[in-house]
């Protein structure tokens, strides 16, 4: 044992316990092109195993922010992997890439294995939803830095798309029609925000909260973010994609536009969608604006396709086969900005 490492607070043989608790995990990410194992310096991948013509690799990375502050509070540590997992996959998914590979990031002030394995296994869980194998990572103990039970947590991945199939929203024009794909609640944007009117309105999250079909506030607010890799490609490959947007921090106004050309915007009707009871909540807790909320929040829809009008019912009928809500909330105008209908 490094006695003197031990000495200044790092724990070695902790962090040894954490490879034996997480290989079962990381080895349930195993697909198609996966390479070598836990241990190596670098996670490999075998690109010619997919048959491409010409491959393009696209690759994101993103943290949880601070969601993970109600982790801590709550003490629940096994979801939190899944939302860094998704940030990053249903990034890639935008332009049509099919996530590849998956690494994380844990830094923490001390290495407690059974923590670090509910957060891996989190991890491992959101990549075999998106179909990508975990090559590797780091765990990294770093004594002083972090309060005592806080952590931090980010990943990376890299996907690949058939260069003739990338979406890049060249194809979108005036006239397609908009199809949101419901959320699973606040997902992994807006915490501080959220953290602030929860702290104001004199509630705590272990609080049963009747709008909320009498769960705890906490257990709501961390469910979560949902990762829609298979049921997308599944549209992708069936039909003519012109666009997809992530809607994460900024909501509507910042992300929707991300896919649209100059002199373009977007109609959306509010009410051809369901917008889930917490964010009415942490609207009439906030007193914030309704319109401000789409701007802030995903409001019930985490992800937004664009299509010609032609292609929005087979659009519609994979995802719900998939067992997705899903609906035509608007359409692509050629007047610039967002304009949301309101209710």
């Amino acid at each position: 044992m490094a006695q003197s490492y031990e000495n200044a607070g790092v724990n070695l043989e902790a962090g040894y316990e954490v490879v034996r608790r997480i290989k079962q995990h990381v080895a349930s990410t195993a697909r198609k092109g996966s390479m070598g194992g836990i241990g190596s310096f670098g996670g490999m991948f075998d690109l010619s195993e997919l048959g491409l013509k010409e491959p393009v690799l696209v690759s994101g990375t993103d943290g949880v922010g601070t969601k993970l502050k109600i982790a801590f509070a709550m003490d629940k540590h096994d979801t939190i992997g899944i939302d860094a997992v998704a940030m990053c996959v249903n990034d890639v998914l935008a332009q049509g890439a099919e996530p590849l590979v998956f690494l994380d990031y844990v830094a923490l002030g001390h290495n407690v294995p059974e923590k670090v394995e509910a957060i891996v296994a989190g991890v491992a869980e959101g990549c075999r939803q998106a179909g990508c194998a975990l090559v590797g990572g780091e765990t990294a103990e770093m004594p002083g830095m972090y309060a005592d039970g806080e952590y931090d947590i980010a990943g990376y991945t890299t996907g690949v798309v058939e260069k003739s199939k990338l979406i890049d929203g060249s194809k979108v024009a005036v006239g397609d029609v908009l199809v949101g794909i419901a959320s699973s609640g606040v997902h992994s944007n807006g915490f501080s925000l959220v953290r602030k009117i929860v702290a104001d309105s004199g509630h705590s999250y272990s609080d049963a909260i009747p709008e909320l079909g009498g769960r705890q506030l906490g257990e709501v607010l961390l469910t979560p973010t949902k990762i829609y890799v298979k049921q997308v490609l599944d549209v992708i490959r069936s039909c003519d994609v012109h666009g997809v947007a992530h809607i994460t921090g900024g909501g509507f106004d910042e992300n929707i536009p991300r896919v649209l050309h100059d002199g373009q915007g977007i109609e959306v009707q509010e009410g051809s969608w369901e917008i889930l009871p917490v964010f009415e909540l942490l609207e009439k807790w906030g007193g914030i604006p309704h319109r401000e909320m789409f701007n802030i929040f995903n409001m019930g829809l985490g992800m937004v396709l664009v299509l010609s009008p032609s292609e929005a019912s087979r659009a519609i009928g994979i995802l719900e086969s998939h067992g997705e809500k899903a609906s035509v909330i608007g359409k692509v105008t050629g007047v610039p900005g967002v304009n949301i209908i309101l209710k």
